[in-house]
């Protein structure tokens, strides 16, 4: 059995496979036919009975006892199996187990893990320990076949084994925490790397096993987890390496990733290390990040595939080996014993769960003792318990006269715990009422259908307009797409029958969840197109999965940021290594008079070659130290070694003599210079003493005092540490520099992620209070993200600057790409040319790698590029760059108060400032006004590239903010009186202009879900006329033509309509059903969105059809998001 299933004999004589000699002529090309039947077979099987795969495997373990039996009896058959039998347990081992714990592996999320660590290993060890005991001894007691005890503890260490995806699987029918799945598979995969760590060790040494000794056994052990975790964790890397390069196609990428898990199992095996443990490292080291986009499903579905024909074949091939087998093995007793260990195994996984559900209970709040109860049936067998069968019988010290019986034995308590475990699991769970859906849950996936509705409404709506679907029975078309969603009755617990509607503190909850899921969809998302950079993607996903387990809990920047500590660890590290570099300033040290000697000194001290010679004094230093540290050469050259020592004490003499004379006092004002004397002091005494035991040699004090002073000699070497120090500096800015640009990729992806949790929050909860909650929750940590971005590019704006550039190149070929994909898929482009054309770009991506860490700052009048008004022309930028002044402000300076007149506009161009102001007028009448009254103070930070007073000055009004800074700042300055210049120059394009910045800037802030599909940016609109401003004054009207508006959004002031009389309060979108408007403020301004694809005009005719386009909303004024989203009625922002 050592070499096969089922063999004895040796030497020379024939092996007795299945009961029969084989000496008859083999024939190839029969396992190959075997194999190819079953996988047919189990994929007929998989078909008809879909949902029970025990069901299938129990089939095929009878498919496989039946061909054995055969076998034993027909020559025929036993052909058929004789390379099954043949072939070495090890080998099946090696080559089914390594994709299947490399997928149980892959699909455990490592940051939930990592964040349970000490819990799942606690869980590991008492289930092993628990098994190991209780199923051993019941094997010892009960079982009536001559086992001895290696063989019984073996037998009860192979039960012990969880299979790591069978475990799992029911319980996501349930609908269980994944906290939990990732517990009980990390548990499983743990107590798999223990017993075949266990396992590979008396394989290993199965030669020496009667001189073991537990010790060599415990070191083997160690060795075997920290080998393997080290090439495991190496391999993950060059698999990551190789699924995210750029140029490599999906099949390349599978095959390459495929072979790699084999090639790391097979060198950690050989290495006589656990492949098992090394792929359980791989698996855990890769996430969704280390994929291409899409790839991780293809790679999933590959390996889910394999593993099911691998099951089938193991499951067949075991039955075969047990049907090959003696059929007076099976009796009675037989039966009784496997009832035995079936309720063996389950108490001890019982007695596991009672054991750590303290554990359990700490980790989640979620964690109940009917979760307990459930989990209690987890303990299911699998494909790893039967790989494992066969070794109990080769590495047991007497060989049992059955061995089949030990296979029967696993591979039926493997079918006996996947069918009834596995029903007992969903059983448990909707008797006791855990498949429930809470009514938070029912509630957003009501508020989710309503929103599908809506949009196949609307879809219906437009489609109702096409001339070519006038024909179409709408009617019917309605009925069949509308969706029905009804909470059914047996889906709600007791407690929600009673309860008409949860509490709010239960819908948050819900919330926070969703919000979660949110954000690490926007961070993938993020990644995948080139905003957000891989490492801080999964830093994020991994802070957001660290923090859903805490109730109440939702992340904050500061939750991320611990890259506090590193950083200040860094910058202190980099303080120290400036205040050891060495200086040396010529400057302050040139000698007076003409002195000819201290000329020459000076020119001799302060020159590169002095320095060199030093360093090579040091160094020429080494091969004597060696001599004389060592004792049998140092008695050899003793006279020698204490002449090189004078000699080399003469020389540091003579360098800190020459020091000394020019820099006079001044000398131990550098350390290096201090620590050289002090070293020079202990030289001299060394060599007092060296003298002084020559003449008083029976002094034992003194010879022991001169020892000592002969070790310190290797303080000689420390001024060699000056080289290094420059090199360590750059080493430790780079790191810095790093470091921040991790964090402000973090933080701005974090920013993102909040815009687009606030995005969808309407779909979250339609309860308004939750909405108030979540929105304030949203727009306070979206603010203090502000804040850090702020303050990171405040402290360098270098780095910022380069990562800022980065990212638009990045994104910039990203869209690229996405058009080449888009023209290649109509045909525009060849499909040959696309694809040199995707490398061009693909190797444009790739050489952003070596992008320099920081670049420096464009000169201030370059920011005046960066105003979208000015388009970039020339003219322009000119007459403001003459105009335009330098303004500095000191941390705290107040830059313009609420209430006084502006003095201008400000154009940051570096530092942050901080805004408090009244809620916004939005330029309402204060009798309109008084629905929207509200006290509470609302908070912004505006950074490089922010305008502050733009609406201000646009209207010669008071400033609604005041603005103080958080930072040193500097600002570009353009005076009121400036800017009317300019408005008079270039009127009146000029002045329409800011006012369409300023309407586009507050339509895509509070109406963000009503234009995501609209392409309105400030330079299509200026020329394409997509969109335009329209001015009322009061008592104005204007006629809303909707055959060619599309949406008309109010984003100054007020207008009513006509009609109904009914107000629409800046800012809002007009109702669809408003023919004519007539303006109620003093000044009110309409943001105009064309229905039809508008022809290419001028701009100077467009501005001329629009001259009274006016006022509209000041860039930064009116910087805070929406507080609602809704298509008609006014919108009110959310103080804080």
């Amino acid at each position: 059995m050592n070499s096969t299933f089922l063999g004895t004999g040796s030497g020379n004589t024939a092996d007795l496979l299945c009961g029969r000699s084989a000496d008859y002529t083999f024939v190839h090309g029969y396992f190959p036919m075997l194999v190819c039947f079953i996988t047919v077979l189990g994929g007929f099987l998989r078909s008809f009975i879909k949902n029970s795969e025990v069901i299938v495997l129990a089939v095929l373990s009878l498919t496989g006892f039946v061909i054995g039996h055969l076998a034993y009896s027909f020559i025929q058959m036993h052909q058929v199996v004789y390379s099954l039998l043949r072939t070495p347990s090890f080998s099946l081992y090696c080559y089914v187990s390594p994709l299947i714990i490399f997928m149980a592996a892959l699909d455990v999320d490592f940051y939930i893990l990592k964040n349970v660590l000490w819990q799942v290993l606690l869980t590991g060890f008492i289930s092993f320990s628990t098994a190991f005991i209780i199923v051993g001894y019941v094997v010892i007691k009960f079982n009536k076949a001559s086992w001895d005890l290696q063989c019984c503890l073996l037998f009860s260490m192979t039960l012990g084994i969880i299979d790591p995806i069978h475990s799992v699987n029911t319980l996501k029918t349930i609908g269980i925490s994944k906290m939990y799945t990732d517990i009980i598979r990390g548990e499983s995969m743990i107590i798999c790397g223990v017993t075949s760590i266990f396992f590979g060790i008396l394989r290993n040494n199965l030669v020496h096993m009667f001189v073991f000794r537990e010790f060599h056994v415990l070191l083997d052990f160690i060795f075997h987890i920290f080998g393997s975790i080290l090439v495991g964790y190496w391999s993950a890397r060059i698999i990551q390496f190789i699924l995210t390069d750029l140029f490599s196609n999906t099949l390349t990428s599978i095959i390459l990733c495929v072979s790699m898990v084999y090639m790391t199992f097979y060198i950690v095996e050989f290495l006589k290390l656990s492949g098992m443990v090394a792929l359980i490292t791989v698996g855990l080291n890769l996430d969704s990040l280390s994929f291409k986009p899409r790839m991780e499903i293809i790679i999933t579905k590959f390996l889910i595939m394999f593993t099911s024909v691998f099951q089938q074949l193991i499951y067949t091939f075991f039955g075969i080996v047990i049907g090959c087998g003696e059929n007076n093995y099976f009796k009675f007793h037989t039966l009784n014993f496997t009832l035995v260990l079936f309720i063996t195994v389950n108490f001890v996984r019982l007695l596991t769960i009672v054991l750590v559900s303290p554990i359990l209970m700490r980790s989640s709040y979620e964690y109940n003792w009917r979760w307990g109860v459930v989990i209690a049936w987890s303990g299911i067998k699998g494909v790893f318990n039967l790989l494992l069968a066969p070794d109990i019988y080769n590495l047991s010290n007497k060989k049992v006269e059955s061995p089949e019986m030990i296979i029967f034995y696993v591979q039926v308590l493997s079918l006996m715990t996947m069918g009834i475990n596995s029903y007992m699991m969903i059983h448990l769970a909707r008797t006791l009422g855990l498949c429930v859906i809470s009514l938070p849950r029912q509630m957003a996936m009501q508020n989710a259908i309503d929103h599908i509705q809506e949009i196949i409404q609307n879809t219906i709506t437009l489609f109702k307009t096409e001339k070519i679907l006038t024909n179409v029975n709408w009617t019917l078309v309605e009925e069949k797409s509308k969706i029905k969603y009804r909470i059914s009755f047996h889906h709600i617990s007791t407690g929600e029958k009673e309860q008409e509607s949860p509490t709010d503190e239960v819908l948050i909850e819900e919330a926070r969840l969703h919000v979660a899921i949110i954000q690490m969809s926007s961070f993938e998302k993020q990644c995948q197109d080139g905003i957000l950079d891989t490492e801080a993607a999964r830093i994020l996903i991994g802070a957001t999965k660290s923090y859903c387990p805490i109730q109440g809990k939702f992340m904050s920047i500061y939750d991320v940021s611990t890259y506090v500590k590193a950083r200040s660890w860094l910058i202190k590290f980099k303080k120290i290594l400036t205040l050891l570099e060495y200086h040396k300033d010529t400057g302050f040290f040139i000698p007076y008079g003409n002195n000819k000697f201290l000329i020459f000194i000076y020119h001799i001290v302060f020159s590169e070659e002095f320095d060199y010679a030093g360093h090579i004094i040091s160094l020429m230093y080494i091969y004597p130290l060696i001599i004389h540290l060592t004792s049998v050469p140092r008695k050899l050259n003793e006279m020698s070694l204490t002449l090189v020592n004078y000699y080399f004490i003469f020389l540091y003499v003579l360098q800190s003599t020459l020091k000394i004379i020019i820099l006079k006092r001044k000398y131990f004002h550098q350390h290096w210079n201090t620590l050289e004397f002090c070293i020079l002091i202990i030289g001299i005494t060394d060599s007092f003493c060296v003298y002084f035991v020559k003449l008083r040699p029976e002094n034992l004090v003194l010879i022991q005092f001169t020892i000592i002073l002969g070790y310190t000699r290797i303080i000689r070497f420390i001024p060699l540490i000056k080289l290094l120090i420059p090199t360590l500096i750059n080493i430790v800015d780079v790191q810095i520099k790093r470091r921040l640009s991790l964090m402000y990729s973090i933080t701005k992806g974090y920013v993102k992620s909040q815009e687009d949790a606030k995005f969808l929050i309407k779909q979250i909860s339609s309860r308004e209070s939750i909405y108030q909650k979540l929105y304030e929750i949203l727009e306070t940590n979206k603010r203090d993200a502000i804040k850090e971005l702020g303050l990171i590019e405040h402290e360098d704006r270098d780095v910022v600057i380069a990562l800022k550039t980065r990212q638009a190149i990045q994104t910039v070929i990203a869209k690229s790409l996405k058009h080449l994909a888009f023209l290649c898929s109509r045909g525009i482009i060849d499909k040959h040319e696309g694809i040199e054309m995707n490398k061009v770009l693909l190797s444009k991506i790739k050489a952003l790698n070596n992008f320099p860490m920081s670049i420096p700052p464009p000169t201030p009048d370059k920011y005046l590029h960066n105003i979208v008004w000015l388009e970039n022309k020339d003219v322009l930028i000119e007459f403001f760059k003459e105009r335009a002044k330098l303004a500095y402000f000191d941390y705290g300076d107040v830059i313009c108060k609420e209430g006084e007149m502006p003095q201008g506009i400000y154009l940051i161009i570096s530092g942050m400032a901080i805004l408090h102001s009244s809620p916004p007028t939005f330029g309402v009448d204060s009798v309109h006004r008084m629905t929207r009254q509200s006290q509470t103070l609302f908070t912004e930070y505006c950074t490089c590239g922010d305008i502050i007073g733009e609406l201000s000055c646009l209207l010669k009004r008071e400033i609604e903010y005041t603005a103080i800074c958080e930072t040193i700042l500097q600002a570009c300055f353009i005076s009121l009186e400036d800017l009317y210049e300019g408005f008079d120059v270039f009127w009146p394009s000029l002045e329409y202009k800011i006012w369409l910045k300023l309407a586009l800037s507050t339509a895509y802030q509070y109406f963000e879900s009503a234009l995501v599909d609209e392409d309105i940016t400030f330079q299509r609109c200026v020329a394409l006329n997509v969109a335009y401003v329209e001015t009322l004054s009061n008592c104005n009207e204007m006629t809303i033509d909707w055959a060619t508006m599309k949406l008309v959004i109010v984003v100054y002031g007020s207008v009513m309509d006509t009609k109904t009389e009914a107000p629409f309060l800046a800012p809002c979108i007009l109702s669809k059903t408003c023919e004519q408007v007539q303006g109620t403020s003093d000044l009110s301004k309409l943001l105009i969105i064309q229905a039809t694809e508008p022809v290419k005009v001028s701009s100077d005719s467009k501005i001329i059809g629009s001259v009274n386009n006016g006022p509209q909303v000041t860039s930064r004024d009116q910087t805070w998001k929406r507080k609602d989203e809704v298509d008609t009625g006014s919108h009110y922002r959310k103080g804080h």
